[in-house]
């Protein structure tokens, strides 16, 4: 979820929270806005560089409550279907704009939002299986049976989903188009490829990206010559790469060293956990002889016009959930996007 205020106002936004590649399709980017405007423009920047945007009207927590975004919009549905037609009327077909959405209390005031999101033109809703002030327990399938039923876009159920299986049985069961999962894809990125956990190709994929898909074109053959491995990448977070790691490593790691890597806070750091207990470094992509890792060139000075620079945008905090992880408990974390939301938002 980006907060679509910031990624229109500010450039450094942009770079932190958005980079894609040639291969990277399809491609959906969720925004959290509250007004047309904010959604809009926000749309209008990536949309050359993905295939659609989605608007979050799912988030439960207190601090997106208080801005007016998430959950709470699911109070003001005109408003949601506001933000969809005017982005539907601004960037063309098949480009996309869909909802994610969680239940409400009751489930005729769940079917008549999502009704009114299928008739203003919603490309596709997502739902997920819990109210907002549920953040914990079963999901019941036959509330996304019933909302399936009663609209005619398709449905993306979300929630409880831990391994491939389930997302079979949940499809048939439901007969929704497709399944979201949030926190076992965090855990286990090779999920929907039927593994049960992340292998070393992933964890070695993902420290490759993090120091090869933040730069474009034209910086790549400045930084490659003089970018010492260890350093930290250009426009990446600390707590985008740790986290990601934190959550792979979760099942491959023993106790103690889940420990001592989880309270880890420099990019070096990290590299020489990664090399030693399993010889991972950061391969740089041959960027001018393969065009699999082409980098579009996004957010140049030709592309920025007078835009203005937003310099109160920082990068993103130790995040409140995150603190529990670093002192490694074994419980299982319950697959809802509540507890994990605040890791990778940069507020």
């Amino acid at each position: 979820m980006i907060l679509a205020d910031s990624f229109h106002k500010s450039v450094k936004a942009r770079r932190n929270e958005f980079t894609t590649n040639s291969f990277d399709t399809p491609l959906v980017t969720q925004f959290a806005a509250n007004n047309v405007n904010d959604f809009v423009e926000a749309s209008k920047i990536v949309a050359p560089y993905c295939d659609g945007v989605d608007l979050n009207c799912g988030c439960p927590q207190r601090w997106a409550k208080q801005m007016g975004i998430g959950c709470v919009m699911l109070e003001n549905p005109e408003l949601i279907t506001d933000l969809v037609k005017q982005c539907r009327n601004q960037i063309p077909k098949p480009f996309t704009v869909s909802v994610k959405m969680r239940l409400l209390k009751d489930m005729k005031s769940t079917i008549e939002i999502c009704r009114m999101l299928d008739k203003c033109g919603v490309s596709y809703l997502s739902v997920h299986g819990r109210t907002a002030s549920q953040l914990t327990g079963e999901v019941d399938p036959t509330c996304f049976k019933m909302i399936v039923e009663n609209v005619r876009c398709p449905v993306i159920v979300n929630g409880g989903v831990k391994y491939l299986e389930e997302c079979y049985q949940l499809q048939e069961t439901t007969q929704c188009k497709g399944v979201m999962v949030a926190n076992s894809i965090l855990t286990n990125p090779m999920l929907f490829s039927g593994c049960e956990k992340t292998d070393m190709d992933c964890i070695q994929n993902w420290v490759d990206i993090c120091y090869n898909s933040t730069l474009s074109d034209y910086e790549y053959s400045d930084v490659i010559h003089t970018q010492s491995i260890s350093e930290k990448p250009p426009y990446l977070t600390f707590q985008c790469f740790h986290h990601h790691l934190v959550f792979m490593l979760e099942k491959v790691l023993p106790r103690h060293k889940r420990r001592i890597f989880n309270n880890l806070q420099k990019f070096s750091d990290v590299l020489d956990f990664l090399d030693v207990e399993f010889n991972i470094k950061p391969k740089l992509f041959d960027i001018k002889n393969s065009n699999k890792y082409r980098i579009l060139p996004l957010w140049t000075s030709e592309l920025e016009g007078d835009i203005q620079v937003d310099e109160n945008y920082y990068e993103a905090n130790s995040g409140k959930f995150f603190s529990s992880k670093a002192n490694v408990t074994d419980q299982n974390q319950d697959d809802n996007d509540y507890d994990l939301a605040d890791i990778f938002i940069e507020n």
